[in-house]
């Protein structure tokens, strides 16, 4: 391998190992119930961890409910989102 092979290479790996966020946002519609009950439905949290990210999205706002490469992630915000709830992903 050349130089700029291996570079390139690098470049590629540290891309796609790149941890993701989901964050889920607060919004006006949906009662706080359902998003504990999203959490727990979807990514199996027990019901005290769906309670604490579902108080934190009401509190502060937004929580982060997963971590992961990014098509996980993707993955993550078009659920919740087929969910109603509103959901973004960045680089964490």
């Amino acid at each position: 391998m050349t130089e700029t092979t291996t570079d390139v290479q690098e470049a590629v790996d540290t891309t796609t190992q790149r941890q993701w966020v989901t964050i889920v946002w607060d919004d006006p519609v949906n009662l706080m119930s359902y998003v504990a009950y999203v959490f727990q439905d979807y990514f199996k949290y027990p019901s005290s961890k769906a309670e604490q990210l579902m108080l934190k999205v009401h509190n502060e706002g937004k929580a982060v409910v997963s971590t992961g490469n990014r098509e996980e992630m993707e993955r993550d915000v078009m659920a919740m989102q087929n969910y109603s709830l509103w959901a973004t992903m960045e680089p964490a």
